[in-house]
């Protein structure tokens, strides 16, 4: 299934590099290629090329999310149907390509090589972002005018979403330097391509990135606590701080500090995010049930807003109180259930002894989950769809056995239990 594996990563590369697929032109390619990446396991799955259909469990909550969307369509409990139109066809997108990369990711080097490429995608788009910042004329790439306005950092207008990305990626990397879950001789190439997006966030002056780093720092050492090799990696650790450190300074803390003090002033600020959750939350009570339709809290939200200040409200700044406004009750379940699913069989992949690869790969994909989980309680990355793809991925792979081909690579004296080719959290059905 490699012509799989290599779309939905050139779909993701294309989904961050386009701003995060947030406009017609861009949603629209991103789900016909979906469609099309769908349509090639189905020919491959009929001719038999195909070992088997295999399931992760995160599948069923994203149905049943999709259900309740188009329930809402078709009886017309829609605000507006055909917002909630759009919002399914980016639902459908999204669950398409983690059905099929599913399919197509199996081996844990196969979800190795996705983790080196997210890395590689995560420093260039650093690298581009730390350069524009330095020559920024106003305009993305140089030549696009924000119609809009913005704060923009690397191809997203908003730099707090440039942070959910690396919060997304940075993870990874710095598990496999903890584990040493690579060869030795890659682990300083790991090092520089993780630790150049961990200077970008602290150059974006994202508040809520960096604080979600540090958590995400703080719950991979938990991690590796309790289910690594039993001790802390505080050398690793404290080499990585130390990097860190000089590189924001040589990068220019000073002009960072500054831009926390001038961007406070131009993005919005935590009483009006207050604001809008709590609004969001009356919408909610007014439409406990099904909600007032996916995608609408644009156009239902003027109807409640409490604190106007001229500007429209595109979310709410909180990712769980919009679902709940547009999906009531019946959303917020399948969000659950997700959300139990998600951690239930990402800790069930991290118990017992470990092969040092797995271990990296399965920590490094729960801690992103975490970092972004807890972002989304203060901005709407999960909106976002190149980082809810993102998210999607990382999820599988946190959920999922990952069987081996070859020698593993050993962590101390632990054996690798995962010989089965039972994959991703499932049974091939």
């Amino acid at each position: 299934m490699k012509p799989i594996r290599i779309g939905i990563c050139s779909l993701l590369a294309f989904s961050v590099l386009a701003h995060g697929a947030v406009e017609p032109w861009s949603e629209a390619i991103l789900e016909i290629g979906a469609a099309l990446l769908l349509t090639i396991w189905a020919v491959a799955f009929a001719r038999g090329k195909v070992s088997g259909l295999r399931w992760n469990p995160l599948l069923w909550p994203i149905s049943a999310l999709l259900g309740v969307a188009m329930l809402q369509y078709a009886l017309r409990l829609s605000e507006l149907p055909f917002l909630t139109q759009i919002e399914l066809l980016k639902l459908f997108a999204l669950a398409i390509l983690l059905f099929v990369a599913v399919q197509a990711f199996e081996t844990r080097e196969e979800w190795q090589g996705f983790i080196w490429f997210v890395l590689v995608l995560g420093f260039v788009v650093s690298v581009f972002g730390i350069l524009q910042h330095f020559t920024f004329n106003g305009k993305l790439y140089w030549v696009r005018e924000m119609a809009y306005g913005g704060i923009p950092f690397g191809p997203y207008v908003n730099r707090n979403h440039f942070a959910g990305l690396m919060e997304l990626i940075i993870p990874a990397g710095l598990s496999m330097l903890f584990v040493q879950g690579d060869r030795r001789d890659r682990l300083p190439l790991i090092g520089i391509l993780t630790l150049l997006p961990i200077g970008a966030i602290f150059l974006a002056a994202s508040r809520a990135g960096i604080t979600c780093l540090l958590l995400e720092a703080g719950i991979l050492l938990v991690l590796l606590f309790f289910r690594g090799p039993g001790r802390v990696p505080l050398k690793a650790a404290a080499v990585v701080i130390v990097i860190t450190g000089a590189l924001v300074a040589w990068l220019g803390v000073g002009q960072a500090l500054e831009r926390f003090s001038t961007y406070r002033q131009l993005e919005v600020t935590e009483t009006r995010r207050m604001e809008m959750s709590r609004d969001s939350w009356r919408i909610f009570r007014d439409h406990p049930v099904m909600g007032t339709g996916l995608g609408t809290l644009q156009e239902v939200f003027p109807r409640y807003e409490t604190l106007y200040d001229g500007k429209t409200v595109n979310h709410s700044h909180n990712d769980y109180v919009e679902m709940l406004a547009e999906t009531g009750f019946a959303g917020g379940i399948c969000c659950v259930v997700f959300l139990l699913v998600l951690f239930r069989q990402s800790w069930a992949r991290l118990k017992g002894p470990k092969n040092a690869i797995d271990l990296a790969l399965h920590i490094g994909a729960f801690t992103a989950c975490c970092g972004l989980l807890a972002h989304s309680f203060v901005d709407f990355n999960l909106h976002i769809p190149s980082n809810a793809l993102l998210f999607l991925l990382q999820a599988a792979l946190a959920t999922s056995v990952t069987p081996h081909g070859g020698f593993p690579h050993r962590l101390g004296r632990a054996q690798d239990f995962h010989k089965s080719r039972v994959v991703t959290g499932g049974v091939p059905v």
